[in-house]
């Protein structure tokens, strides 16, 4: 049984908000859920509330994530596209923020702009989560750390390498969430693609109250030693124009069987997914690795049902 830890009423913007013990909190409550709905066993902890989904960028693992999470616990999910809303455009932010809140009990927002979901958060009045902006995806990286430590038994320690796009959302989330949990982590990425020199000093800070390093690279040296590699797509959702350009630059960095074997000991791989076999990873790796894959695919779930449940459901 977990020891509950008092979340209620906060919004889950970032892990740059959460310290390593609250983040610690939801990863093992989030193993918990998990460990109940493989019994048959789901909750009421989110009875009576009703849960607005936001989605400006489509999805499949967000989308079905929240909502099963949700039903599990007894909530009703309603789930609104970007024609559903005015969002911004004959409606602001703020005043779609303050109607929302007035009638749902938490907001789930995939979209954009980072600015987007702290405004939903400041003006709606319930806890909002990010499911996806462009600048960050804390979702992911719960799931993600549930499967590093599934896999390995423990996150301090070990050494965790993302290759590709290092100024996206996941290399910059998993930059911020390594740091806090004493992950030595390390991007490695041809340097016109590596993350803001503001986020790396700040993540160089959280990383060193807890003994570990962070990294960036371009050279290919950077994944020895990795217990895991990490890649995402090497175009992101609205970057399909700059196709030719990113496969040039990342070509050297696909995760591929010789990239694999430059780690020199037992390493798995990891995807956010969707992934583009025969781009950022080959086929052979993918499928070599697949099941760990989707068991980080699953721990979508089981992570955002944690997070929603830790603050707004009654423990």
């Amino acid at each position: 049984m977990v020891i509950s830890m008092n979340l209620k009423g906060r919004s889950f913007l970032t892990l740059m908000d959460y310290n390593a013990e609250e983040i610690e909190y939801l990863l093992d409550l989030a193993a918990e859920l998990k460990a109940k709905k493989k019994q048959g066993i789901t909750g009421n902890s989110l009875k009576g509330k009703n849960i607005a989904l936001i989605f400006e960028k489509p999805s499949t693992r967000t989308r079905c994530a929240f909502t099963i999470g949700c039903i599990d616990e007894g909530a009703h999910p309603e789930y609104l596209s970007k024609d559903d809303l005015q969002l911004g455009h004959k409606e602001s932010v703020e005043d779609t923020a303050r109607v929302l809140g007035r009638m749902f009990d938490g907001i789930e927002f995939r979209g954009y702009h980072q600015e987007t979901v702290e405004k939903l958060a400041k003006f709606s009045g319930v806890p909002v989560w990010n499911g996806l902006t462009d600048a960050d995806h804390p979702t992911q990286i719960l799931a993600d750390f549930l499967t590093l430590k599934e896999q390995f038994g423990k996150l301090k320690g070990l050494k965790l390498v993302y290759a590709g796009d290092g100024r996206n959302n996941m290399a910059n989330s998993l930059m911020i969430g390594s740091s806090k949990m004493g992950i030595d982590f390390t991007i490695l990425a041809p340097k016109d693609l590596w993350p803001e020199k503001e986020l790396v000093i700040q993540c160089e800070e959280y990383a060193k109250a807890f003994g570990s390093k962070i990294v960036i690279t371009d050279s290919l040296d950077g994944v020895i030693g990795a217990d895991a590699v990490y890649t995402d797509v090497w175009c992101s959702m609205g970057e399909e124009d700059k196709a030719a350009e990113r496969i040039k630059l990342l070509k050297p960095y696909q995760v591929n069987d010789a990239l694999m074997a430059r780690t020199g000991k037992k390493t798995i791989f990891l995807h956010c997914l969707p992934a583009v076999k025969g781009k950022e990873v080959t086929e052979e790796v993918f499928e070599r690795f697949a099941e760990v894959v989707f068991d980080e695919a699953e721990n979508r779930m089981h992570t955002i049902k944690a997070v929603m449940v830790a603050t707004l459901g009654n423990l």
